[in-house]
C-alpha cells in the first residue's frame, strides 16, 4: 500500500496572496496542519501552480512549509508545474521536482534535451513520472513531442509496482461545464494512445480546483481540489465562482487493487465565501450574483 498527500494550486506569490487577494500562505498553512494527522503517508505531491506569480520566492515559500511537512514524516515531496508556474524560477527552487525527505534533489530528467520540467523517480517500487503541461502565457495544457516521445520507452519496462503521471492539466473531456474545455489538457488523445495498456495506476491533476474523477483509457485520473480556492460548481453554468476552502486528498494506491482517493477539507470558518465571480464567456465580473 502507497499512500500519497495530493495538494495542487497554491498560487502562493512572492508577496504570500494570490491575484484575487486571497492569502494563500494562509490556505497552505491550514491545509497541512489539519492533514498532519493522516497516518501512513508515503509521500507529498503538488500538481502545478505552485507560485501565483512564477516567483521563485512564491516556490520558496511553498517548498518551506511543505518540505517541513515532509520531513517530519521522512516522506519525500514531489512537484510538477502549472500553467501559473515559469520553469526557471521553478527549477532554480526545486530542482527537477522530485526531493527527499531531506530536500535533496532525486529525480532524473525524462526528456533531458528539451526544456522542461519532467522527471521520474522511484517510491519503493513504484514510479512517478512528472510531466509538464506548462504553455507560457496560455490556461490550456500541452503535452509536447519530447514528452510523448521519452514517455513508451520509459514505460515500456515495468515498475514492481506500477507508475502514476502527475501533471497539471486533467486530460478529461467535460461536456457539462462549458468553460473547461479551453483549459484543460488539449492533446487528450495523444497520451490516451501513450498509456493504454501500460503499467500506469492512476493520473493525478489539478487546474480545476474543484475534485473530479474520470479515465484515460481505462485508468483512474483524479483531480484534486485547489489549495488557495476552489469553484463552486453549483454555479449556473455560464458564470464561474470562487470561494474559500482548501482541499487536498489522499491517494491510496493498495497492492494488487484499484486506487481511492479520499477528499480532505480544511477546517476554514469562512469556508464558501464568496472570492470572485465572473462570465464564463466574456471574463467580466459579475459584480451581484443573479
Amino acid at each position: 500500500m502507497t499512500r500519497i498527500l495530493h495538494l495542487s494550486d497554491t498560487h502562493v506569490s512572492a508577496s504570500g496572496p494570490d491575484m484575487d487577494g486571497v492569502d494563500a500562505v494562509a490556505a497552505l498553512d491550514q491545509i497541512l496542519l489539519d492533514a498532519r494527522h493522516v497516518p501512513d503517508l508515503d509521500a507529498v505531491v503538488v500538481s502545478g501552480d505552485i507560485a501565483d506569480d512564477g516567483s521563485a520566492a512564491g516556490c520558496q515559500m511553498v517548498l518551506d512549509r511543505i518540505g517541513s511537512f515532509a520531513a517530519e514524516r521522512g516522506i519525500p515531496h514531489i512537484y510538477s508545474t502549472g500553467n501559473h508556474d515559469a520553469r526557471d524560477p521553478f527549477r532554480t527552487v526545486l530542482g527537477s521536482g522530485h526531493l527527499g525527505p531531506d530536500g535533496a534533489d532525486r529525480g532524473e530528467p525524462l526528456a533531458p534535451e528539451a526544456d522542461l520540467c519532467a522527471a521520474v523517480s522511484h517510491l519503493g517500487g513504484l514510479r512517478v513520472i512528472t510531466l509538464d503541461s506548462l504553455v507560457p502565457g496560455s490556461v490550456h495544457g500541452l503535452l509536447d513531442e519530447h514528452q510523448l516521445e521519452r514517455l513508451p520507452a520509459t514505460l515500456a519496462d515495468p515498475a514492481p509496482a506500477g507508475t502514476i503521471l502527475v501533471f497539471h492539466h486533467p486530460p478529461l473531456h467535460l461536456a457539462w461545464v462549458p468553460n473547461v474545455a479551453r483549459v484543460v489538457l488539449q492533446n487528450i488523445a495523444d497520451l490516451e494512445q501513450v498509456v493504454r495498456g501500460s503499467d500506469v495506476r492512476a493520473i493525478l491533476t489539478g487546474h480545476l480546483h474543484f475534485q473530479l474523477s474520470g479515465q484515460l483509457a481505462g485508468i483512474p485520473v483524479w483531480v484534486t481540489p485547489g489549495v488557495v480556492t476552489r469553484i463552486d460548481t453549483t454555479a449556473p453554468p455560464h458564470l464561474v465562482r470562487g470561494v474559500l476552502g482548501a482541499g487536498a486528498t489522499v491517494v491510496e494506491l493498495p497492492d494488487g487493487a484499484d486506487p481511492a482517493f479520499h477528499v480532505l477539507v480544511a477546517r476554514d470558518p469562512r469556508a464558501g465565501e464568496q472570492v470572485y465571480l465572473y462570465d464564463a464567456a466574456s471574463g467580466a465580473e459579475v459584480v451581484e450574483p443573479p
